[in-house]
């Protein structure tokens, strides 16, 4: 059974940081690209990173580049969403997802991506 587990939410002061962990279970996450996504209260969710099955080619949407990293370790099964330089308006609900099999390229149209994660909370407040 294909399974995606996020870990690393919680309450964090603007400017800290935080890493996000997704656990795969039930398929190998290797040939597979994989996103995080982000849904505030009352808003869309919104595409933030992704990292290819290749290359570790990586995506990210503009409000977030040059704070945040997204990286993968295959040997694990895990993906990561290192966050630094947090802001309030980075507050939301985190979830990764998986596309289908190969994944050589991703973006953040959420069509592209087939299984997900339950999610875990992330805010930034002083």
């Amino acid at each position: 059974q294909v399974q995606l587990v996020e870990s690393g939410g919680g309450l964090v002061q603007p400017g800290g940081s935080l890493m996000l962990s997704c656990a795969a279970s039930g398929f190998t996450l290797e040939y597979y690209a994989i996103g995080w996504f982000r849904q505030a209260p009352g808003k869309e969710r919104e595409g933030v990173s992704c990292i290819a099955s290749v290359d570790d080619l990586t995506w990210y949407t503009d409000s977030v580049k040059g704070r945040f990293n997204v990286s993968r370790d295959n040997v694990r099964n895990m993906a990561y969403l290192q966050m630094n330089s947090l802001k309030p308006e980075d507050t939301a609900v985190y979830y990764c997802a998986s596309t289908g099999f190969g994944g050589y390229v991703c973006d953040g149209n959420s069509d592209d991506y087939h299984h997900w994660g339950q999610g875990t909370q992330v805010t930034v407040s002083s």
